[in-house]
């Protein structure tokens, strides 16, 4: 006598050419971005945005440098304003500075989404990090992390003339500016730090320790990956009660 053996449904297998092709988006992803899932199998209603390395503006830079290509981040903070999926953005930041109207033009974005943000410097924030760090809502920086404040740089070819000195006091009044109209750290404070010749034997300029840059009010507060989760998930759940 036989026993009636119970068989398993078969499941249909993706096609090869689709695992190939998801494949390559998640290699792209990696590389380009350093996303590691398109979000389908990761449900979050937060999106996660990183600047590392030196912010890459209109000239590449070498491909031993680690960077941050602008272009690539511009969509990314486009989607979260338009995407109603998206509630709250978190960027984290571990840069050494870069192109500074790249570095302005993110800034500039993050600052003015409609939707809460929040900013966490882990490792260091340096030059046009800082405004990269204090554009969005509320900003943490971890206690091991630091901040570089200093006059602006230019390379290359420079005409020893007039306007270009007066072009590159402008340039460092529009950083100044933004930063204190994103912060609570007075205009005087941050002058005074970028153009302090004691405090870094071979440049010009200010290294702040995470308690520091929150003692000027560079930054908010001093905290961690989940002290900046649990503050943007309040804002959301904040902005939500405000709206209803």
């Amino acid at each position: 006598m036989y026993k009636n053996e119970e068989k398993e449904p078969i499941q249909a297998e993706e096609p090869k050419e689709e695992k190939e092709n998801q494949s390559d988006e998640a290699s792209n992803l990696i590389r380009e971005l350093g996303i590691l899932s398109t979000g389908t199998d990761f449900k979050s209603d937060i999106q996660y945005i990183n600047i590392i390395g030196s912010v890459e503006g209109h000239t590449v830079l070498p491909a031993e440098n680690k960077t941050t290509k602008y272009e690539h981040l511009i969509p990314q903070l486009i989607a979260v304003e338009e995407n109603p999926k998206i509630k709250g953005m978190l960027t984290i930041l571990n840069t050494v500075g870069g192109d500074v109207e790249a570095g302005l033009a993110l800034a500039e974005l993050i600052s003015t989404l409609s939707k809460p943000t929040v900013s966490l410097v882990l490792g260091g924030g340096h030059s046009i990090g800082i405004p990269l760090a204090v554009a969005s809502n509320y900003s943490f920086i971890a206690k091991t992390a630091t901040m570089t404040l200093h006059p602006i740089r230019t390379t290359g070819l420079v005409i020893t003339a007039e306007p270009t000195f007066e072009y590159l006091k402008k340039t460092q009044e529009r950083i100044v500016n933004f930063i204190v109209e994103n912060s609570t750290a007075e205009k005087e404070k941050i002058e005074k730090l970028m153009n302090c010749t004691e405090n870094m034997s071979n440049d010009v300029g200010t290294i702040l320790f995470g308690h520091e840059a929150v003692s000027i009010g560079l930054i908010n507060e001093v905290g961690g990956l989940n002290a900046a989760l649990k503050k943007l998930k309040t804002m959301i759940q904040e902005q939500e009660t405000q709206e209803k």
